[in-house]
């Protein structure tokens, strides 16, 4: 038995060797596996293999000396694994807060490149029309008598284009997590006529039926009367684009256990089940043929509508989603309600 000190350190390292090799291994494998555990195995395999080294070594040594050496290690792992779960658990809390950052980061930058494509293309439509009509009339090529049609249409296209602006400067404040609702009450019957006057020419043009259903008491939330007025009128805009002639787009408020609630139904196409999830991105576009008709007299604003929809209605702590009914589809809006004010 080798009592020197060259030899007790051969035995420590033969015996502590193997351990440390099954540690590497199990490490390794470890990596699939929860952080806890990896965390563990760190703290758990150089304390045994110590000990493993000190109980080989130990024949040469004095029992009592040992022993101390075997309850210090002991104290050491009691002491040393708890601390590795809490920190495992920490990086591993961590690890998921940095991935959902960089999730969130990728998608921003992905939205903002399809935003800027998107407006790319889209404000270059217009802008191509009002260059190509005002080149017409300025080279005589348009009568004298085309010259007032054609100023409509140049009138029509600039209105689009400062509607897409407009759009683009809500969308910018949307991503940027400035739009807030005031603590206002509501009254979504207000919002609805509103809503009404602003389409009600444009579905009488598209020969599409706009109808109305509110319930004979208020329905009140709290937001901005302004920014509820625009999500409704994009939905509602959105539908009759969508909706052929001789169709159907009914808006409907309530209230129920859940809170207020909005709808509005259209006797369209219905949406491509693969595009639900992805309808109100930043630059949808739709795969079927739910697309508008390529009708003048229609609004047509940046195609950002369903996406500053969503938007205003998170910043309202709502919920905004779609769904195909059995003929069109269905954009439904969810509102905390307004708590009722107590009778005097």
């Amino acid at each position: 038995m080798p009592t020197d000190l060259t030899g007790v350190a051969l035995l420590a390292l033969a015996a502590s060797l193997p351990v440390v090799l099954v540690g590497a291994l199990v490490i390794r494998l470890a990596r699939s596996w929860s952080v806890t555990v990896s965390m563990v195995a760190l703290v758990l395999i150089p304390t045994l293999a110590t000990y493993a080294g000190v109980f080989s070594a130990s024949r040469s040594m004095t029992h009592p000396s040992f022993g101390a050496i075997a309850v210090v290690l002991a104290v050491v792992a009691v002491v040393t694994l708890p601390a590795a779960v809490m920190l495992a658990r920490y990086q591993g809390r961590r690890a998921v807060w940095e991935q959902e950052i960089q999730d969130a980061e990728r998608a921003a930058e992905q939205s903002r490149r399809q935003l800027v494509a998107f407006v790319s293309h889209d404000l270059r439509t217009p802008l191509a029309g009002i260059r190509a009509l005002s080149e017409a009339i300025a080279d005589g090529v348009v009568s004298d008598d085309e010259v007032r049609s054609q100023a409509k249409v140049i009138e029509q296209e600039s209105i689009r284009l400062s509607e897409m602006v407009d759009d683009l400067f809500e969308m910018a404040k949307i991503n940027a997590g400035a739009v807030t609702a005031p603590y206002e009450r509501v009254a979504l019957d207000e919002v609805v006529d509103d809503v009404m006057n602003i389409h009600g020419i444009a579905a009488e043009r598209a020969g599409v039926a706009l109808e109305v259903h509110v319930p004979p008491t208020p329905v009140r939330v709290i937001g901005s009367d302004k920014a509820l007025v625009r999500v409704l009128s994009n939905l509602v805009g959105n539908a009759i684009a969508h909706t052929p002639a001789g169709g159907r787009v009914t808006l409907s408020i309530g209230q129920d256990a859940d809170g207020a609630w909005a709808r509005v139904d259209d006797t369209g196409v219905g949406i491509d089940t693969a595009d639900l999830p992805r309808v109100f991105d930043i630059a949808y576009r739709g795969s079927n043929d739910r697309v508008p008709r390529p009708d003048s007299s229609l609004p047509s604003g940046s195609g950002l509508g369903l996406a500053i929809a969503a938007g205003l209605v998170r910043a309202h702590r709502g919920s905004l989603a779609a769904h195909n009914l059995a003929h069109g589809a269905r954009f439904e809006v969810r509102l905390p309600l307004a708590a009722e004010r107590p009778v005097p």
